[in-house]
Parts: C-alpha cells; structure tokens; sequence
C-alpha cells in the first residue's frame, strides 16, 4: 500500500510494516484511497480525521446552490390586470434567481378550454422572455397544465 501524511516517509510499504509504523506513533492507519493501484492510507489519528471530514463536507454543502421554485396559479380565463399583476410577480421571483412554475388549474368542465391555457402558459413565456427561459412547452397533467421558467444566467 501507497503511504502518505505528516512526519512519514511517503512511499509504497506492506500493509503489516505500515500497521507497525501506526502503532509506534500511537495513531491509526486510514484507507483513504482503496481503489488505487496500491490502495492509499494515511498515518494519522481517526477521531480527527472524520472531524475534519465532516467539515469539509459541510463546507462543500453550504457552498451549493439552492434552487428555489415559486409557483404561480391561472385559471383558464384570467383577466388580463389578474395576468399582469401575477406576470410582474413572475419577473421579480426570476431576478431574485428562483425558477417559476406557472400553472393553469382547470376546475371541473373547464378542461375544454386547455387550448386557452396552453396559449397563456406560451404567452407567459414570451413575455417573461428576457428574464428567463421555458424548459420545455406546456404539458397537461390530471387538471393543471405546467411550464416551467428558469432564470437566465446573470453576466
């Protein structure tokens, strides 16, 4: 096995010097790499190692990216000052760096209008255009009919 750390001379050892070498210095000796060719192991003490583990992994965690996703609701009919107010919402959740879901919920009977829906849904999105953009075009589940708007890139 390949041995690396502080106050060891790196190199490649057998797995029973490498053992001995640990317990001379009171510490413990730690796989780090097994599917190396020689597997890699590191001299040091264990408790300290998965502290500083966790760290990092709490640090790689904090680091990433949340996405956030609003949603906002139309009927098949919405009014066009009820579609303004709701596409001026839909600017302000995509500079913020949400994504926007945008729905039209279709009430019993109503399903017959889902060509009325679908036009909104695609007029939502030519006019959120500079803002962001559609992942894909409307698709109708059960009794809403969903596009999705995520935000462009800032430069």
């Amino acid at each position: 096995m390949r041995l690396v750390g502080e106050n060891v001379e790196m190199g490649v050892y057998p797995t029973r010097k490498a053992l001995d070498m640990a317990r001379e210095m009171e510490l413990d000796l730690v796989e780090i790499s097994p599917n190396a060719d020689p597997p890699v192991c590191k001299i040091t003490d264990y408790k300290k190692f998965l502290y500083e583990q966790k760290k990092r992994e709490k640090l790689q965690k904090a680091k990433a990216v949340k996405v956030v996703v609003k949603e906002i609701r139309f009927g098949p009919q919405t009014d066009e000052h009820d579609y303004e107010f709701k596409k001026k919402h839909a600017i302000k959740f995509l500079e913020e760096g949400s994504k926007v879901k945008a729905f039209v919920f279709f009430k019993g009977r109503a399903i017959i209008y889902k060509d009325q829906g679908e036009i909104l849904l695609l007029r939502l999105a030519q006019d959120l255009d500079d803002y962001g953009k559609p992942e894909g075009l409307p698709i109708l589940m059960g009794k809403r009919m969903i596009i999705t708007i995520q935000p462009k890139k800032k430069k």
